[in-house]
């Protein structure tokens, strides 16, 4: 019954029912579970003789004297008075000579809206209104008014008249679902209950109450969804998982190898993936961590030991840009070991991509580094034991599920995006955390300042002094292009900015996802060796890009 068709049960036209479906209402529990954007507490009334300008009342009383008129331009007034005991005030509608016929004078009546000071005298102008029936609730004022996303010819008003009826004699429908004690635990309202005092509240205490409970409900069944994910994760067959042991002395090398110590963190995580892969199902991590904490170097580990136990790896990342530093720090790191690391991007040639293909395929290539490339038609692993994505946010549900079918590999993921601990196990509980909350020794600690427009002026004198000591810095905007509507910097208008007004004697470099590949690695490349000062850039830099001399 809850999934009813909504064209069975609404007293409608079928143009408001479309305007429903645009907004992903088809069903009595869509409309139902279609909460409120937001609410207007109109519940405290104010007596007509202590009404003041320019601020929202809520009076109640009668009507009379109400009667149209026309002004010398056509527009149509709709004037009344209105009275309570304490005094009476003029009220004007304008446009809506409809008023006449529906407000029955000497009913009462509640009226919300500013009064406003003309001429000499006060009127509340183009108030909502709505009469007091007896054995009627108040649904649009004179209460906490529940307010919805609105789309062409559907308002608040029109949807708390339908809703009203629905949730009197449609809610029972909705039967408590959790457990027992879980509601006892958190003393928490009935979820049919809940529903409709988020509809219309008779308080804050109801309103707060219904919030609570619906919002435990969301994350509830988010956490039940995602640990369902893992369960069928950890449920694929023994004989599609790879188990990859330790190799002790592969890791010993590779460790040593560094120069430089890993920190505790990276070690634990490290174990924390490394106990993973021996598992007989495939293993499901993300690690946390900020730019330059050594998310990579961990992973070339992993990536190490997996190779060095006769599987391949695949790393994939959101950009082009991420994509060419995590090959050149692979390389970098297991540079001692005489391993096959190749780069596949949409700028590799058709040439190139055929041969690396050949070789991902025929198990030549031990680890192969990409973006969406990676997932394209035609490619395949001879034997993939972990797939490592970087910033997986950045890619769709089923490009993260096509790169996860090459054989059931591991699957570790990264992110330099600050997730606190428990949302992060809320959102991403099908998977395990780590979280290399450690900075290598000589990385300073990463701080975030805001400035405000004052204050710019002494910013742009701050990053000239830091580019003068040898540091280099960033500088991102939204957008590349100008916008008509969004108050945003472009990259185009603030890069020609700082060129000629505030930093002429500087280097400047300009990216953004327009340029060609090869405009945007030589940018990128003279950024690297410091023959660009300040890069000014829109969000196709990436949140994982690391170039430790850059510090701001």
């Amino acid at each position: 019954m809850q999934n009813r068709d909504l064209s069975r049960v609404l007293s409608t036209t079928s143009r408001h029912l479309k305007k429903l479906d645009s907004l992903g209402v088809k069903t009595v529990k869509d409309f139902l579970l279609y909460f409120p954007r937001t609410y207007n507490d109109t519940s405290e009334f104010t007596k007509i003789s202590e009404l003041t300008t320019d601020q929202a009342h809520t009076i109640k009383g009668k009507l009379t004297n109400l009667f149209n008129m026309r002004t010398k331009h056509g527009k149509k007034i709709t004037r009344g008075i209105f009275t309570d005991e304490t005094g009476s005030i003029e009220v004007v509608w304008f446009n809506q000579p409809h008023l006449t016929r529906m407000l029955p004078r000497k009913a009462e009546i509640i009226l919300t809206g500013k009064a406003k000071y003309s001429m000499g005298k006060m009127s509340l102008q183009s108030p909502t209104h709505e009469i007091i029936k007896p054995y009627e609730e108040q649904i649009h004022t004179g209460r906490i008014v529940p307010v919805y996303h609105e789309t062409e010819g559907i308002t608040s008003k029109w949807m708390r008249e339908k809703l009203k009826p629905l949730i009197d004699n449609w809610l029972e429908l909705f039967p408590e679902y959790m457990p027992e004690e879980v509601i006892q635990e958190h003393d928490f309202l009935p979820y049919n209950e809940a529903i409709r005092n988020a509809h219309f509240p008779e308080n804050e205490s109801q309103l707060a109450e219904a919030r609570d409970r619906l919002a435990f409900d969301e994350l509830f069944l988010l956490q039940l969804k995602v640990l369902q994910k893992k369960w069928h994760w950890q449920n694929i067959k023994d004989g599609e998982a790879k188990k990859i042991a330790i190799n002790k002395e592969v890791l010993k090398a590779g460790v040593e190898s560094l120069p430089y110590e890993l920190t505790e963190a990276q070690k634990r995580t490290l174990m924390e993936i490394l106990e993973d892969l021996q598992k007989p199902f495939p293993m499901s991590r993300l690690v946390q961590g900020d730019v330059g904490s050594g998310k990579t170097v961990v992973a070339a580990l992993a990536a190490l030991n997996t190779v060095m136990e006769g599987h391949q790896v695949a790393i994939m990342a959101p950009t082009e840009i991420l994509a060419k530093q995590h090959y050149q720090t692979f390389i970098s790191t297991l540079k001692d070991f005489s391993l096959n690391i190749q780069f596949i991007a949409g700028s590799s040639t058709k040439k190139q991509k055929e041969e690396v293909i050949r070789q991902m395929k025929t198990g030549t290539v031990d680890i192969m580094i990409g973006t969406h490339s990676l997932i394209q038609e035609g490619i395949g692993f001879k034997s993939l034991g972990l797939a490592i994505i970087d910033e997986q946010h950045r890619f769709g549900v089923k490009q993260r599920e096509i790169l996860k079918s090459y054989g059931s590999p591991h699957l570790l993921n990264m992110t330099a995006t600050p997730i606190p601990r428990t949302l992060a196990i809320t959102i991403y509980g099908d998977q395990d955390l780590s979280v290399i909350d450690e900075l290598p020794k000589g990385r300073q600690e990463i701080t975030t300042k805001l400035v405000p427009e004052n204050k710019r002026q002494d910013a742009y004198r701050w990053i000239e002094d830091q580019v003068k000591k040898g540091r280099q810095t960033f500088i991102i905007c939204p957008l590349i292009d100008e916008s008509d509507t969004l108050e945003v910097k472009s990259v185009l208008q603030e890069f020609a900015f700082l060129a000629d007004h505030i930093f002429p004697d500087l280097e400047l470099g300009l990216l953004h996802g327009k340029l060609k590949q090869e405009d945007k690695d030589k940018v990128m490349e003279d950024f690297k060796d410091n023959k660009i000062q300040i890069l000014v850039s829109t969000s196709v830099i990436e949140v994982g890009i690391d170039f430790p001399n850059a510090n701001l």
